[in-house]
């Protein structure tokens, strides 16, 4: 029985164009118009589902999606992060910034590690392979690098390396423990399809 799971990233927030960790900020408009405008381009699914963060309930909204919120596909707890700059965090706190980054098992802002976020989503991977079927899913970028890493079965050292623009699909098909990956295609484009 195949699966097919086609993650789709949400669309930008003021958040995402400041380099701020989210701080639950809605979609500005661009990323409602640019996500509208895509949802002709959404392929029809058994499930659809979202992460419970704002932008990505926004996102599944104007791409006319009826979404269930999934909290197995939330985002990486930044713990006290919320909300910062980037920048700002670099700056005040370097050596705990650059350990997050270099190590998938620190938690400098007493959040969750990246080792926890991409085991938990693995998880959630296998029980879709086992059931079969296409789901569609509007996820936090994290959600995607966690299922590229797990399908890979490559190193968690690779998971900052993965870049995920908004408004884009990754797709894997095939079943529990067998996995083939699509990366990132935009929606509306005849790749797309």
């Amino acid at each position: 029985m195949t699966t097919r799971v086609t993650l789709i990233a949400p669309a930008t927030t003021p958040s995402l164009r400041r380099a701020r960790f989210d701080d639950g900020d809605s979609l500005d408009g661009a990323g409602a118009a640019e996500a509208g405008a895509a949802a002709e381009h959404v392929p029809a699914a058994g499930q659809v589902l979202t992460s419970p963060s704002t932008r990505c309930r926004e996102t599944a909204s104007a791409l006319g999606l009826d979404a269930i919120q999934a909290a197995e596909l939330a985002g990486l707890d930044v713990g006290r992060w919320r909300g910062r700059m980037l920048a700002d965090v670099g700056g005040a706190e370097p050596a705990a910034l650059a350990r997050w980054l270099a190590d998938p098992d620190a938690v400098p802002h007493g959040g969750a590690s990246v080792r926890d976020l991409c085991e938990r989503v693995g998880r959630w991977l296998e029980r879709c392979g086992r059931t079969g079927g296409r789901t569609v899913a509007v996820v936090e970028p994290e959600v995607v690098r966690a299922v590229v890493v797990h399908v890979l079965d490559v190193p968690l050292a690779a998971f900052w390396r993965l870049d995920v623009p908004p408004l884009t699909a990754t797709e894997v098909t095939g079943r529990s423990g067998r996995w083939n990956l699509r990366l990132g295609h935009p929606l509306g484009t005849a790749s797309g399809r």
